[in-house]
Order: C-alpha cells, then sequence, then structure tokens
C-alpha cells in the first residue's frame, strides 16, 4: 500500500465483510489493500469508459425508435 494513505470508514454488508476476511487471509493481504485494489481496477474502468464515449462524440444519435428498426431489420430482434 502507497505511504501516504487516507482513513476511511465503510460499512459493508455482513457476508461481503466475511468474504473480504477470508480473501485477505487466504492471500496473505490487508483487506484495505484489497480494497484499493478493487477500486482501482472499477476506476480504471470508468476511465475506459469515458474515453471510448469521448471517441464517439462525432457520430450521428439516433432515436431509439430508429435503432428498434435497425435492430429487427438485421434479425437481431
Amino acid at each position: 500500500m502507497a505511504t501516504l494513505s487516507k482513513r476511511s470508514t465503510i460499512y459493508l454488508d455482513p457476508t461481503l465483510h466475511q468474504a473480504l476476511r477470508l480473501k485477505a487471509l487466504e492471500t496473505s493481504r490487508s483487506m484495505s489493500e484489497i480494497i484499493n485494489e478493487a477500486l482501482k481496477e472499477t476506476l480504471a474502468e470508468d476511465a475506459e469508459d469515458l474515453a471510448a464515449f469521448d471517441e464517439r462524440t462525432d457520430e450521428p444519435l439516433i432515436s431509439y425508435e430508429q435503432m428498434v428498426k435497425r435492430l429487427k431489420e438485421d434479425g437481431r430482434i
């Protein structure tokens, strides 16, 4: 874990807490390390999604009705 850390209180579902404790024991890592890794992965996925949206800003918008019609024409629905 980074040397500069912030302390935070979170409230977990009891079942998730138990699973997290077991994973920490089995992997010889702290619960904080596991949570930090999961958060980093989630934020990285969000960054990828935002980049994909930015790449498509110049594409024309179509309505929901147009999309349904296109899916029917393609035999997808």
